[in-house]
């Protein structure tokens, strides 16, 4: 489950109490609670942030006008759900921690193993914490499934069902290809695309079970303490399979499907004039040699459309509820992903559609709604800031930067580079502006620079052009200056991953 709503309670010490004081209109009376709300795998593609102007998301959209602000350009910092959620939740880098994929195990990295993670921090300075969905990247363990029901006080296994299809699509097999995507990235899970319509109604359904549960605690006052919950949304991972309610929103006539180029690729080479990539990527041939386009991505709409419309459930919730002016909401996709663009579906790789991702806050006091903050941030940042937002002592572990000045003001200048990191040694910095990717090891240190001012779609890689060079120099002197080697992997664990993921599903 990916998506991840926060809701944060100041902390029940006297400092958080001080800081709480009813003269000062940026500040409860009562101590923050905490909405850390997740979504597997969501993109741009959502109304407020204009990714899709064919995008149905009427609550997401209500949310950002009523009560949130909308994070314009919010990063990751990495580009697949293991090392993405390990560095949010710890509050390092994956260039720190070594975990750089899906295969390795954040309680088996010896940089990270030890470290105190977002929950455990808040559950140590006061509140109570609880959680149901994918928070953590799920991992097998002689014990059983990892889940990092260790992190919380009280962990929630999910629950629904499905219950069948009412029909089902594969481009794989309408086109021929192998059922593993082409063009997967080695070490990590494979993700063969498919898509339909399940059986069961919405209300059966692991995503709506889930916002239930979610909205059924804000009816308990957590024996007065403030309170810490992560929910973690399973859709639109793959498989897109929802209720045919949500394709139906989408007649595949009206589909426009994204505008592909297939050169997109051709201008990314190393020092020896080498191109770095095939000309596509993932599932793209799939989906390309069956005609699908149209297909998948109104697939992915149905997902997003459905994610929507559970979430509404939970929104509504706390808007009756007796914690409504006093909890804190994150809402944060773990990644972005391509639906075409750049010749590719999926993850993995360090591009806009891959690096930017959605965001949003709310904090009752501070955050106006209905505004949009061009401030550059990065999902590691927002460990320091909910520890800063509710009056806990720093971390001086964090590596990110609380981004609490730009809440109270989002027209503040905050375009300091973020960086995102796939994979050992290759970073992207964005400063809102320009992106400059560099990759190492293997890759001879290709690199590449896009002006969004010009090309937002990164169409044009400059960094051959001789004025470039200056803008480039200035990025490269921000990479890390340490990369930790690849902390070990679960490659033992593999047939109990394979038996985990057919005993309680592969989301």
């Amino acid at each position: 489950m990916k998506t991840i709503l926060f809701l944060a309670t100041l902390s029940l010490s006297s400092a958080a109490f001080a800081q709480a004081s009813p003269n000062k209109p940026d500040q409860p009376t009562k101590p923050y609670n905490v909405l850390f709300i997740a979504v597997d795998d969501l993109n741009d593609w959502v109304g407020c942030f204009g990714g899709n102007s064919q995008a149905i998301t009427p609550n997401l959209d209500r949310l950002a006008k009523e009560q949130a602000m909308v994070m314009n350009k919010a990063y990751c910092a990495s580009t697949v759900c293991c090392p993405s959620r390990s560095a949010i939740l710890t509050g390092k880098r994956p260039s720190t921690t070594g975990i750089y994929g899906n295969t390795q195990d954040l309680k088996k990295a010896p940089k990270a193993k030890d470290v105190v993670t977002l929950p455990e921090y808040f559950a140590k300075n006061g509140y109570h914490t609880l959680s149901t969905g994918k928070i953590f990247h799920k991992h097998p363990t002689s014990e059983g499934m990892d889940e990092g029901q260790w992190a919380f006080q009280e962990f929630v296994e999910g629950g629904g069902r499905n219950k069948g299809m009412l029909w089902e699509e594969s481009p794989s097999s309408a086109s021929g290809e192998k059922a593993d995507e082409k063009g997967q990235e080695k070490g990590e899970e494979k993700e063969v695309t498919k898509w339909g319509a399940c059986k069961a109604a919405v209300e059966e359904t692991k995503d709506y079970v889930a916002c239930q549960w979610a909205a059924d605690q804000l009816k308990r006052d957590f024996d007065g303490k403030p309170f810490f919950m992560a929910l973690g949304i399973s859709k639109p991972h793959l498989p897109w399979f929802v209720p045919q309610q949500f394709f139906d929103l989408y007649p595949l006539e009206s589909i426009k499907p994204v505008e592909i180029f297939r050169d997109d690729l051709d201008d990314i080479v190393d020092a020896n004039g080498k191109r770095l990539f095939k000309a596509s990527i993932g599932s793209f041939d799939a989906i390309d040699k069956a005609n699908m386009h149209k297909q998948a991505q109104r697939a992915y709409l149905a997902n997003i459309s459905y994610v929507d419309h559970c979430l509404g459930v939970l929104f509504d919730a706390l808007k009756k509820s007796q914690h409504a002016d006093n909890t804190i909401l994150m809402l944060w996709g773990d990644h972005g992903w391509h639906l075409g663009e750049k010749t590719k579906y999926g993850k993995t790789d360090l591009w806009e559609e891959s690096d930017r991702v959605p965001f949003m806050v709310r904090v009752p006091g501070m955050t106006p709604a209905n505004v949009k903050c061009d401030g550059v941030v990065n999902l590691l940042d927002m460990y320091p800031t909910l520890v800063e937002l509710c009056g806990l002592p720093p971390n001086a572990e964090n590596e990110g930067r609380s981004f609490v000045p730009l809440l109270k003001d989002p027209k503040l200048e905050w375009n300091h580079p973020t960086l995102t990191t796939y994979q050992f040694s290759n970073h992207s910095l964005t400063d809102g502006r320009y992106r400059y990717t560099w990759y190492g090891g293997k890759a001879n240190g290709a690199e590449e620079l896009y002006d969004h001012r010009t090309d937002p779609l990164e169409h044009k890689n400059l960094a051959a052009k001789p004025e470039s060079k200056e803008i480039m120099a200035k990025f490269k002197a921000l990479l890390p200056a340490h990369n930790e080697p690849d902390s070990p992997t679960n490659k033992d664990d593999k047939k109990a991953m394979r038996k985990a993921g057919k005993k309680k599903g592969t989301e």
